[in-house]
């Protein structure tokens, strides 16, 4: 396993972001609300994969939650959408706090965020490789 942290960006990324920014041009001239949907999640999915690198639980937490909430507002009309995506953001900020917060956190300035990090990396390799021995 290598020790890559920090921003990372790959040709899959481009192309996920290329596809999904695509998309919202092709859905604004449907309906501005769906490019704006698609936009939102797609700059959730470039900060948690990439700046953030948050582990994933995290990450389906906040999908579950924004689907929960945008399928509420389209079935129901309620809540608004300003309330929809200011819950997201919220959640967004309060997951980003708790994954700054862990030994394991790799994601973009993580040397003065967590300068431990090194060490708590060989560890979890020299533990892995203990418990496949085993």
């Amino acid at each position: 396993m290598d020790f890559k942290p920090g921003f990372r960006f790959s040709t899959t990324d481009a192309a996920v972001l290329a596809v999904g920014l695509i998309s919202a041009a092709v859905c604004c001239g449907i309906t501005a609300l769906g490019a704006v949907l698609l936009l939102f999640v797609l700059a959730h999915f470039f900060v948690f994969c990439n700046v953030i690198r948050m582990s994933r639980l995290p990450e389906l937490i906040w999908a579950a939650a924004f689907l929960l909430l945008a399928s509420t507002a389209i079935l129901t009309g309620k809540p608004s959408w300003p309330i929809v995506f200011a819950a997201a953001f919220a959640l967004t900020v309060l997951l980003i706090g708790v994954e700054l917060r862990k030994p394991s956190y790799h994601g973009v300035l993580w040397q003065s965020i967590n300068p431990d990090l090194p060490h708590w990396f060989q560890e979890s390799v020299r533990s892995r490789g203990r418990a496949s021995r085993q």
